[in-house]
């Protein structure tokens, strides 16, 4: 199966954000002073943050395997789950501003790169 650039650089996106989501549960859930900025808690249950990151991320790597594998399913809930991403980060732009600038830009490309006509790689 020939797989398109855009679905390709999606399903990257995705193992690294399912990833990097996978690493901040684990943080959250065994160093609770990784959500802390200066004297603000930007997240006053760290053990529940950090099984939601893990658990995300996980499905995350799961949907990232169905892209590859050009699963429409995959395909939708990759759209959900980039929205949603975005969305939470807009949460943490006061703490984080330049890397949660970053993640709500890559949720838009692989929004994009999701719903776009598939036409294969040459």
């Amino acid at each position: 199966m020939q797989v398109s650039g855009w679905r390709a650089f999606s399903g990257v996106v995705f193992y690294l954000v399912g990833a990097f989501n996978v690493i901040g549960g684990l943080g959250a859930l065994f160093r609770d002073e990784v959500f802390v900025a200066g004297n603000e808690v930007l997240i006053a249950d760290t053990t529940a943050w950090g099984w939601l990151l893990l658990v995300v991320g996980l499905v995350q790597l799961a949907v990232g395997v169905g892209i590859f594998r050009g699963l429409g399913w995959a395909r939708m809930l990759g759209v959900l789950l980039a929205a949603l991403s975005g969305v939470l980060h807009i949460a943490f732009l006061v703490a984080f501003p330049a890397f949660s600038l970053i993640t709500i830009a890559l949720a838009v490309v692989v929004i994009y790169g999701l719903v776009v006509q598939d036409e294969p790689a040459r």
